[in-house]
């Protein structure tokens, strides 16, 4: 090996030893600044540890407990009332005007048109029941129309669809 040779090997070795001193320096300044940092907090960290440690139900024993449980009952009652369509209201018109006019006003998919009792006559004629039914569970027609259930509306309770279905006999007779 020649003297440059020598010399070349020496020079490139210290450059490589000072860039490993400069890596272990760059990785002990980010650690360090790493390590003085405040750690992040999730700010809903104590709710959550308090729902997953919160019991699953709850025992209910004399006059306080049955009263408590009558107040939950209550509660949940109000809230699935808050979650039928229109207010839990019967009343038919209502319940057409915001959910089957699309259709029945315009024969989307078959529908038979509100008021015309050419096309109401052997649907009545089936009786109000079979009426009901096929309005709550949907149907397909043997002449290709359909009804969706409840009129694609799943919020509405039976008693609705009834009210709905008794308006509109009524209007088509």
């Amino acid at each position: 090996m020649s003297k440059s040779d020598r010399s070349f090997l020496h020079q490139f070795s210290l450059l490589i030893a000072g860039l490993g001193v400069l890596t272990l320096v760059l990785i002990f300044t980010a650690w360090t600044i790493y390590e003085h940092e405040p750690k992040e907090i999730n700010p809903n960290a104590a709710q959550q540890l308090s729902a997953s440690l919160a019991p699953n139900g709850a025992v209910y024993a004399g006059n306080t407990g049955r009263a408590a449980m009558e107040a939950a009952q209550a509660a949940a009652a109000k809230a699935a009332a808050a979650q039928v369509a229109f207010g839990g209201s019967t009343d038919g018109k209502t319940i057409f005007e915001g959910v089957c006019t699309s259709c029945h006003t315009a024969g989307v998919l078959g529908a038979p048109k509100l008021g015309n009792k050419e096309a109401w006559a052997p649907r009545i004629a089936e009786g109000i029941d079979t009426l009901v039914q096929h309005a709550i569970n949907g149907y397909h027609g043997p002449d290709g129309n359909t009804m969706p259930p409840k009129g694609n509306y799943p919020s509405l309770n039976d008693a609705q669809v009834k009210a709905a279905v008794n308006w509109i006999v009524e209007q088509s007779k």
